[in-house]
Formats: structure tokens, C-alpha cells, sequence
């Protein structure tokens, strides 16, 4: 493991996080206090900073704006980061405003319309928690992945917090990536993710393969991303598993 010298990071959230999240190392959650301890929870930790910008700026000056045939959502989004985002090291800021962008992106009136009856709204609960946890992983411009815990293999991560099936772990990795499976959900998650200071890209193919994801910086390398990812996935996917609970114990 990579990891550089860092604080514990701990925050207050709006909402009591399921206490099943302590079966992963490095992570205590007691209600809405989360605490983490990112020598022992992330696999790889080289990056102590990340880009944010306000979530109520966002809602008020990003949420609202159309594309046209001039300006396309995703030059809106950039330019609002160029404007509005900054550079913080305070993790528990990230944690906060992933926590607003992810309860406003998996909100529970969208579940008629998404054609998959077997998601719940703790379905959703479950989407929001984990999705605010992987706002810690970080890419770099180069495609370099500089930070990564064990959110970042979401069906793994899902299965031992929640004791989901590899099914349902699957299904609700496609939620999480797919956008909803349309363009105004995809939308939706281009405007919310520049309070994250980049976009939602995926490892993924068309199936869940455990290649996760991460906000990145516009820019990004895409090709050095896949070839980063592909070098450590497989062992530190097994690690993950590692904490699942059997039905002995």
C-alpha cells in the first residue's frame, strides 16, 4: 500500500450511516459520526487534497441551466469549475458535499420511472452512503489514480456492509454508473458531480466488472486511468471480500 502521513479524518453528517460500514477496516461509523483512519482504510493514499465547490452554488447557478446548440451541459459544468471550485484538504468538507450531491442524485421520487421494481428506497440509502465514501478517491490529470479505498470496488464494498447478493451488488453498481439509464439522469449527474469538482467516470464495461469509479478532473487521461486500474484491481478486490460476513458467523 501507498499511503502519505495524514489525520484521521472524521465528520458529521445529515444522516445515521449503517453501523455494518466497521466491518472495513479503518472505518468507524457511530450514527452520523463518521471517523477514518486513511492509513488503514485505503488502499492507496497519495493525495490529501481534493477540488469542490459549493453545493448551494451549484444548486442555485448550475442545476437550473439548459444546454443549447452553442454550449453543451458538460462546458457548462467545466466552466463552473473553473469559476467556483478550490482546493481543499479537508476531507470532511469532501464528505459533506458528496453527501448533498448523492442524496439529491439518488432522491426517491426517481424510483417509478427507473423500471427496476426490485430497487428500494433503501436501495437508495445504501447508493448514497457508499457513492459519498468513493468522493475520497481521487484521479490525477496524468490518469494517475492516487487515492483509492475499498468503495471504489462497489459490489465487493456493498456486499459486506450490506450483505447484499452479487446480484443485487451488481444491480445497484449499474444504478450508481448508469445514470439511471437516461440522458436527463445523466444530465442530472454532470451538473451535481461539479460540486465534485469533475465527472463521474467509470473503469466499467457494459456489465459491473469491479473496475469502479471515480469523480475526475476534466482532462483526465482516460487511457493511463484504464491502465492504472487494471494493474491493482484484482488483489485488492479480494482483500474487500475478505470482511464479508458468512451466515456461521
Amino acid at each position: 500500500m501507498t499511503t502519505i502521513d495524514t489525520a484521521t479524518i472524521t465528520v458529521e453528517l445529515p444522516d445515521t450511516f449503517d453501523p455494518r460500514w466497521n466491518r472495513l477496516p479503518g472505518i468507524h461509523v457511530d450514527g452520523r459520526s463518521i471517523t477514518i483512519d486513511p492509513a488503514e482504510y485505503f488502499f492507496r493514499f497519495e493525495s490529501n487534497t481534493w477540488l469542490v465547490a459549493d453545493w448551494e452554488l451549484v444548486k442555485s447557478q448550475l442545476l437550473g441551466v439548459d444546454e443549447s446548440t452553442e454550449s453543451a451541459v458538460e462546458q457548462f459544468a467545466l466552466d463552473f469549475i473553473k469559476q467556483h471550485s478550490e482546493s481543499t484538504s479537508d476531507a470532511a468538507r469532501v464528505l459533506v458535499t458528496a453527501y448533498e450531491v448523492y442524496t439529491y442524485l439518488f432522491r426517491e421520487e426517481h424510483l417509478a420511472g427507473l423500471g427496476l421494481p426490485q430497487i428500494t428506497a433503501d436501495h437508495l440509502r445504501m447508493l448514497r452512503e457508499a457513492a459519498t465514501l468513493m468522493a475520497l478517491n481521487k484521479v490525477e490529470l496524468d490518469g494517475h489514480i492516487s487515492n483509492v479505498g475499498p468503495c471504489w470496488f462497489f459490489p465487493a464494498a456493498t456486499s459486506v456492509v450490506f450483505d447484499l447478493d452479487d446480484e443485487t451488488g451488481g444491480m445497484l453498481d449499474e444504478v450508481y454508473h448508469g445514470g439511471w439509464f437516461n440522458e436527463h439522469r445523466r444530465i442530472e449527474s454532470i451538473k451535481a458531480h461539479a460540486a465534485l469538482g469533475g465527472r463521474l467516470v467509470h473503469g466499467c464495461q457494459s456489465v459491473p466488472d469491479q473496475s469502479g469509479g471515480v469523480v475526475a478532473p476534466y482532462g483526465a487521461s482516460m487511457a493511463n486511468f484504464r491502465d492504472d486500474l487494471s494493474e491493482f484491481k484484482a488483489g485488492w478486490i479480494e482483500q474487500v471480500y475478505a470482511h464479508r460476513v458468512t451466515a456461521a458467523e
